[in-house]
């Protein structure tokens, strides 16, 4: 999903990684799948609708209420809320905050502003995960480059998403991208395994590392992958409210996520926007 989804977490040494539920590495079966396609759905509806109606003027509280209302009217609970304590339904970040940010009333959304908004829904025994990036009305050149290179950077991972390949594959690509284009990557904080519980294994790391083991992809594999990009220096710390992550030097932060399912041949991506 610092635990949360995307709730992400510390752990022990870098790098740092989600809290997950140590329970291996599961398959899940077609009819498990079917299941995470529809909380997939709702999620992909939930942050489609977002995208749509946010405005300047708007809080972060306005966008929370406004998604839990939606994940339960589709049948579903939200993933996020409650979970170690997070109090939201989903984690919404502005320009520096990088992750985990907490709904307020006192986060007003103003033009210019880079708005990562994340969340996850619990659907018949079963969890959806995905975040977007939204730029506010007109963004600077900057903020626009970085958004769209960390969307890009999810797609390329994605892409080397099939049985048989690597999540070191996916990293490799993810970090490549954005160096490329003179990003960096965040390592404090990666991607998961996601499915009967929120996080699962294994961590998907957006970098390459020899920290864990290069698990081989299996068809059945259900994986959020999520790049956290950072216009500046990748290090980031974490605010009081032991939650909010935010760049060390104030630069920009940009994230995208989607739950995706391992097949045979490539991937299905479970909370396509476009598909909803």
């Amino acid at each position: 999903m610092n635990i949360l989804g995307n709730l992400l977490t510390k752990a022990p040494q870098p790098p740092r990684v989600k809290k997950q539920e140590r329970r291996g590495i599961e398959i899940k079966s077609q009819r498990e799948i079917e299941i995470m396609r529809q909380a997939a759905k709702i999620v992909a509806t939930v942050l489609k609708e977002i995208s749509q109606i946010v405005e300047p003027g708007m809080t972060t509280a306005d966008l929370d209420a406004y998604a839990e209302k939606r994940i339960r009217e589709m049948g579903a609970t939200p993933s996020f809320k409650g979970y170690h304590g997070f109090p939201a339904s989903i984690c919404a970040c502005i320009n520096n905050e990088v992750v985990h940010g907490i709904p307020s009333r006192k986060k007003v959304i103003k033009t210019g502003d880079v708005l990562k908004v994340d969340t996850g829904a619990y659907y018949e025994g079963f969890h959806g995960d995905s975040c977007i990036t939204i730029g506010i009305g007109e963004v600077t050149k900057e903020a626009a480059k970085l958004i769209r290179v960390a969307e890009e950077a999810l797609y390329k991972g994605i892409e080397q998403v099939k049985a048989g390949n690597y999540l070191l594959d996916i990293a490799g690509a993810i970090q490549d991208h954005v160096e490329a284009n003179g990003f960096v990557v965040v390592e404090d904080f990666t991607g998961h395994g996601v499915g009967r519980n929120l996080h699962e294994e294994p961590s998907v790391f957006n970098f390459r590392t020899r920290e864990l083991p290069n698990v081989k992809l299996r068809a059945g594999m259900t994986i959020a992958i999520e790049p956290i990009v950072n216009a500046g220096s990748k290090r980031t710390r974490t605010l009081a409210d032991k939650w909010t992550a935010v760049t060390v030097d104030n630069s920009l932060s940009a994230q995208f996520e989607h739950t995706v399912l391992v097949t045979e041949t490539g991937y299905e991506i479970l909370t396509d926007r476009s598909k909803v």
